[in-house]
């Protein structure tokens, strides 16, 4: 009895021990479990062929959206034209991606455009502050640089406070590092008075600011426009002048600081788009008027303009007998713009084909300002053009362009804004109406 009463007990305590977990029998782990837990799941109540539906579906629907059409499978295989292609700029790249920008710069409907952030050199001046209005008005950044030699801050305080709009002074014979899209090189004094008053000056202007404007260019990558000028075809031989004409021009005269300047400065904007592939801009500027010109910087309309609100003689050069092509700021900013946007180098003449004698433009001013103006003649100047008168046949072609506003209906706005400022109208300025502003409203209105 002793020994099966041992036995008993001790099968009674080992009974009992498992019981209340003093079992030594070694148990699965937990990283076990973590393990077969998530097979276990997907084994049960069919879940793995549901998985494997989800996949199928997946793959149906990319197998049927269509890749993008710029999309390369192997870059290897291209040819070298293909790699041309490939290597254009942003800008270029942009432009094809949407098949066709619109020369003026508007965005097909439905297809919000890009802001930029652009450059104005000379943007306080007269035409760079018109451009600047026009770059602000449709949701760009404008930087300008400008130091201020013909140029004024009051055409720009209307911008003042705007985050989109900085102004820096500045002289572009220096360089200077920005970021920008786009560069619009205006910055050169352009009016006889201006430029034959420190030649030297003029002449380092055209070259070294153009070289340091298209250094800019070429580290940031940014398309360049260069505002040259009908100055470059000289006194013509040929009538009207086109592009292709190489003109008639003395490289010692009292203007070939800036007639030679400027030919520079094209020469230089085409051999960095040749040579280092810039995307360049040339445009060929044409005789230009409207408000914020300066009251009296020798150009014959703010000339004339002056002269018959104060009550003087129009002083006539020669004969009279001279031509000019007279077009208003506006049509020229709108030209400007068309052919940043564009995809031509140019050289572009922007300029208004409708030609007038020194005499007639001196009777339409009459017509306007004062019947009873006399006219007063006195020496030409010396290598003054003969004749001047854009041939506009390639602008119209490639970029749609072509001027809008008549002498007639453009000298009125001139004749206002400088109005204003030889008389200084005490009620405007007391109302804060900023004549400036009110005028280049309209002006646009007309256009």
């Amino acid at each position: 009895m002793g020994s099966h009463e041992l036995i008993h007990r001790s099968q009674t305590s080992q009974t009992q021990d498992q019981i209340i977990g003093l079992d030594s029998s070694p148990r699965p782990s937990k990283s076990v479990k973590s393990f077969r837990n998530p097979v276990q799941y997907m084994l049960r109540s069919q879940r793995l062929i549901f998985l494997f539906i989800g996949i199928a579906i997946s793959s149906l629907i990319f197998s049927k959206l269509p890749l993008r059409q710029h999309q390369i499978a192997n870059p290897a295989l291209l040819t070298t034209s293909e790699t041309t292609q490939l290597s254009r700029r942003r800008v270029l790249y942009e432009a094809a991606e949407v098949q066709h920008v619109n020369a003026g710069g508007k965005v097909p409907l439905g297809l919000q455009r890009k802001s930029l952030r652009i450059l104005v050199t000379g943007g306080a001046g007269f035409v760079g502050s018109h451009l600047v209005d026009r770059l602000m008005d449709r949701g760009d950044s404008v930087i300008v640089v400008d130091n201020y030699f013909t140029g004024k801050k009051d055409n720009l305080i209307h911008h003042f406070g705007n985050p989109r709009f900085e102004l820096i002074r500045h002289d572009v014979v220096e360089p200077i590092l920005l970021e920008v899209d786009q560069i619009y090189h205006l910055a050169c004094p352009a009016s006889p008075v201006h430029y034959k008053f420190n030649p030297v000056k003029t002449i380092i202007s055209n070259v070294v600011g153009t070289l340091n404007m298209l250094g800019l260019a070429k580290r940031v990558g940014a398309r360049f426009l260069l505002t040259s000028t009908s100055e470059v075809y000289g006194d013509p031989l040929q009538h009207p002048q086109a592009e292709t004409y190489w003109g008639n021009v003395n490289p010692i005269g009292v203007r070939s600081c800036y007639d030679e300047g400027k030919r520079t400065a094209e020469t230089l904007t085409m051999d960095y788009h040749r040579g280092l592939g810039i995307e360049a801009r040339i445009a060929r500027i044409f005789n230009t008027y409207g408000p914020r010109m300066c009251i009296d910087d020798g150009r014959v309309v703010s000339n004339f303009v002056a002269q018959a609100l104060r009550k003087e003689p129009l002083t006539v050069y020669g004969d009279g007998k001279q031509t000019r092509s007279f077009q208003f700021v506006s049509d020229l900013v709108e030209g400007l713009i068309r052919l940043m946007e564009g995809d031509h180098v140019g050289p572009f003449n922007l300029g208004n084909p409708g030609e007038f004698t020194m005499l007639e433009l001196a009777e339409v001013v009459q017509e306007i300002i004062d019947r009873n103006a006399r006219i007063e003649f006195r020496p030409n100047t010396e290598d003054d053009p003969h004749k001047r008168k854009p041939d506009i046949t390639k602008a119209k072609q490639l970029l749609g362009w072509e001027p809008r506003v008549t002498l007639r209906k453009g000298l009125p706005l001139m004749v206002a804004d400088f109005r204003h400022r030889i008389f200084g109208d005490q009620k405007e300025a007391a109302a804060g109406g900023g004549g400036g502003d009110a005028t280049s409203s309209s002006m646009y209105s007309a256009n």
